[in-house]
C-alpha cells in the first residue's frame, strides 16, 4: 500500500535521515512530506539538500519551507548574512558550503525558492512548518513567512482544557479548520520527550534532531512512527545547536 510519511526537522543531520529511511523501509511508492528546516545544526546541511534533490527524482516528495531555510535562501541569493542565523546553526551551514561550486549553490537556491509554505491535502490535513495565526487558516496570513515562525498554534493546542470539546464556543477557531495539522519547529524536548506529540488534532514531529533528540517520521494514516538514533551520537565530534 502507498504510505504518506511526514518527516520532522532535519537540521543538517544527513546520517539521521539516511538511517530513518532505512528503518522505515521507505520505497518508491511512498509519498514523503518534509516539514522544513533542512539546514542549520549538524555539519551536512549542503549534503542534505543534495540528497533531497536526488530523492525527489525517485520518490514523490513535498518540501515545506522552514524559517532556517529562509535564512539559507537569503544567503544563497546574495543577501547579507543574518547574525541571528549564525548563532542558530548558520555557521555550520556556511561551512558545509565551503567546497561547493556556483552551480550547486544555484541549484540549492532554486530548491529553496520553490518550496511551498504549507500544504493542504484532499483530506483537509494541513502540513506546515510552525503554525499560523489567522483565524481562517495559513492562506489568510498577511505575511506568508509567519507560518515558519508561529508557536501560538501549538501552545494553544497543548494548553487547551481537555474538557472543552470542538463543538464548544470556547474551542479555538483555528483548531477547527483542519482534520489534522502536522508541524515541526517547536522541539518536543521542551516538554521532556523525544517522541512525536499530539495535542487536539495537531501532531508535532520536531523531536529535537538539532539538539539531543532524534529525527522522526510518521505514517499519517496509521500513526506508526520511526526514529533515528539520537542525532548527536551520529556526530560525536560536533555540538550541533547544543552550543546555544
Amino acid at each position: 500500500m502507498k504510505r504518506t510519511l511526514v518527516i520532522g526537522d532535519i537540521h543538517g543531520g544527513l546520517k539521521a535521515l539516511r538511517q530513518l529511511l532505512e528503518k522505515a523501509n521507505v520505497v518508491v511508492t511512498d509519498k514523503l512530506i518534509f516539514l522544513g528546516d533542512y539546514v542549520d545544526g549538524w555539519s551536512e546541511s549542503a549534503a542534505v539538500v543534495d540528497f533531497l534533490l536526488a530523492l525527489k527524482k525517485s520518490h514523490e516528495c513535498i518540501f515545506i519551507k522552514g524559517n532556517h531555510d529562509i535564512w539559507c535562501e537569503e544567503w544563497l541569493s546574495g543577501g547579507t548574512i543574518d547574525t541571528t542565523w549564525l548563532m542558530h546553526g548558520g555557521e555550520e551551514t556556511l561551512n558545509s558550503y565551503a567546497d561547493t561550486n556556483a552551480a550547486t549553490r544555484n541549484n540549492h537556491l532554486i530548491f529553496f525558492e520553490q518550496m511551498p509554505y504549507y500544504l493542504i491535502d484532499v483530506q483537509n490535513r494541513l502540513f506546515v512548518h510552525a503554525g499560523f495565526t489567522a483565524n481562517y487558516g495559513p492562506q489568510k496570513e498577511l505575511n506568508p513567512a509567519n507560518v515558519t515562525l508561529d508557536r501560538t498554534l501549538w501552545e494553544t493546542a497543548i494548553s487547551l482544557n481537555k474538557h472543552i470539546k470542538p463543538r464548544s464556543i470556547f474551542f479555538p477557531k483555528r483548531l477547527k479548520l483542519f482534520h489534522e495539522i502536522y508541524i515541526g519547529h517547536t522541539p518536543t524536548l521542551y516538554y521532556d520527550t523525544d517522541t512525536p506529540m499530539q495535542a487536539c488534532d495537531v501532531w508535532n514531529l520536531d523531536t529535537g534532531a538539532a539538539f539531543t533528540g532524534k529525527l522522526s517520521m510518521m505514517d499519517i494514516d496509521t500513526k506508526q512512527y520511526w526514529q533515528s538514533d539520537p542525532v548527536y551520537q551520529l556526530y560525536p565530534d560536533e555540538m550541533g545547536r547544543n552550543k546555544i
